[in-house]
């Protein structure tokens, strides 16, 4: 999947793992917005772990394994799934996946997402998406980060209890260090590495 969609990362250890199960996060996505679509497409499809999945809190088994909230997407295939079918979700994954990237403005570059179109980048850039969902605020952060020069630092305003678990996970993903969240949960500052 990560080399068909961008910004994607299966979770999960990559031999030791259930042949019939794949999870995998999209960066970037709404996993609601993701599963209507997929649904639309004909694919029955889960998001979150399966001991949560009915439940609209972030899953502690995903952030245990320190990955994204939003965006996450659980595959099971039933015995006797035939190969064309796999293959048809293969290929319309990619187009779904960049229809809800777009309709939520989410970047489009790789891991040095934004940068100021003038001047020289400042040292430090805040962004305030207090009142959004996830995948917002990390959307608003991959948006700004080139706006700092490498080891400048961003801070985010959230206030979705989701972005405790997705901001570090972007970080991880993209390979920015995480610095920590404020003692009341809503400030969180990125030191760009990259």
């Amino acid at each position: 999947m990560p080399e068909l969609v961008p910004d994607v990362e299966v979770v999960g250890d990559p031999v030791r793992r259930l042949p019939h199960v794949v999870t995998f996060s999209c960066l970037y996505v709404d996993g609601e917005a993701l599963l209507h679509a997929l649904a639309e497409a004909g694919f029955s499809v889960s998001s979150g772990s399966s001991c949560t999945s009915s439940t609209l809190t972030p899953s502690h088994v995903l952030r245990a394994m320190g990955v994204l909230s939003e965006g996450n997407i659980r595959v099971s295939l039933p015995p006797g799934t035939a190969g064309e079918d796999v293959d048809r979700f293969l290929a319309v994954l990619p187009e779904v996946v960049a229809s809800v990237r777009d309709r939520l403005g989410a970047p489009t570059a790789g891991p040095a997402a934004g940068g100021s179109p003038a001047g020289a980048p400042a040292d430090e850039v805040r962004v305030d998406a207090r009142g959004t969902l996830c995948p917002v605020p990390v959307i608003e952060l991959a948006k700004v980060i080139g706006d700092v020069p490498v080891g400048g630092v961003v801070t985010v305003l959230a206030d979705d209890r989701a972005a405790r678990l997705d901001i570090p996970a972007w970080c991880d993903m993209r390979g920015h260090a995480f610095l920590g969240v404020g003692p009341d949960g809503t400030v969180y500052r990125v030191r760009r590495s990259a």
